[in-house]
């Protein structure tokens, strides 16, 4: 007879489950233009897509999935649902083929693909951020007030093994130049004028940290004095390190600053129980022939091992790259995927 009694409600047990993100890189319906210089996918290039994702996303078998560039959620459901999930799991409000969605009307997304999140987890609420914090607000080169994300947020809080989580999902301002244009989209700078590609780029930076320094304020308040963790988690546009990512999780505070710990968020690939078995064969991102993890994933501190207040842990952290490897035309995203096991001692 086993000398533990697993019917004491005193006995904790640990139940685990898989986060991942993705970038979708244009997932769109048939026939449909989503881009004025993209060509819309006919139905065998649409049935190669979803095929193609399906087959990437199983590799993860993923109970919660943050994904990035989606432009219908006809066409994501169509993904995911070769991997075992229902259309009431997906939350993309801003790609919504539904004609009652105040957001679209059914259009799916517009002039910018949406975000998303996918959860086999009861859903507990939703929201997205739209509007910029006020006291991230800042003066864009020579277009003015930053005060609204180009891809609001989403923000989904899921009820994984009977413990709220909170998890939200960004896909910051690209490093792409930002130049500008008029109401009908022509260019009004010269893009081969190196200093004026360098204003435009000065752009874009100030467009990515306006952003991080929004949802930084949104999660503080999120997190402060709070024992309820929070994942967030995405394509952030640049490094872990970088000035704009530790905007938004200021890991680097808690070195000078123990009491920052409670707000702070730490990347799940430096805190997972098996640190450095993975280190060189992480990257999701291909940038001028240079490998490097722009899509991120940090946790809070309720899930260090050596908080007082761990309501679990990062046991491991994948990286799904092999397909950034092949031929562009075989590929069906530019991005890999970065995964972690969060096992909850509940």
């Amino acid at each position: 007879m086993s000398d533990h009694n697993y019917s004491d409600p005193q006995i904790k047990r640990s139940k685990s489950f898989y986060i991942a993100t993705a970038n979708l890189l244009n997932l769109a319906n048939p026939n449909r233009i989503y881009y004025d210089n993209a060509r819309a996918y006919d139905n065998k290039s649409y049935e190669k897509k979803v095929r193609g994702m399906t087959e990437l996303l199983s590799k993860a078998h993923a109970d919660i999935i943050a994904v990035q560039e989606v432009w219908d959620s006809q066409a994501l459901e169509a993904v995911v649902e070769g991997l075992g999930f229902k259309p009431e799991h997906i939350v993309i409000p801003l790609a919504s083929n539904d004609i009652a969605s105040p957001y679209t009307q059914g259009r799916g997304a517009q002039n910018t693909p949406a975000v998303g999140i996918i959860s086999r987890f009861e859903q507990l609420e939703s929201s997205l951020l739209e509007e910029v914090a006020d006291k991230a607000v800042i003066d864009i080169p020579d277009i003015g007030p930053y005060r609204r994300f180009i891809r609001p947020p989403l923000v989904l809080r899921v009820n994984a093994h009977g413990q709220p989580i909170t998890i939200i999902t960004a896909h910051l301002k690209s490093k792409r130049a930002f130049f500008l244009r008029d109401e009908a989209g022509n260019l009004l700078e010269d893009m081969d004028d190196p200093n004026i590609r360098i204003r435009a780029k000065l752009r874009s930076l100030c467009m990515r940290a306006a952003e991080a320094a929004s949802i930084r304020l949104s999660i503080i308040e999120r997190l402060h004095h709070t024992r309820e963790p929070l994942i967030l988690l995405g394509d952030m546009n640049d490094v872990t390190d970088s000035v704009t990512t530790q905007l938004m999780t200021e890991t680097s505070e808690v070195h000078y600053d123990k009491s920052m710990r409670d707000v702070a968020l730490y990347d799940a690939a430096r805190v997972q129980a098996r640190y450095g078995w993975m280190k060189d064969v992480a990257y999701t991102h291909i940038y001028q022939g240079m490998p490097e993890v722009i899509d991120q994933l940090f946790v809070s501190e309720e899930f260090l091992p050596e908080s007082k207040f761990a309501l679990g842990q990062v046991e491991r952290v994948d990286y799904f790259n092999d397909h950034l490897k092949w031929d562009y035309d075989d590929r069906v995203t530019d991005h890999g995927i970065i995964r972690a096991k969060i096992k909850l001692h509940v």
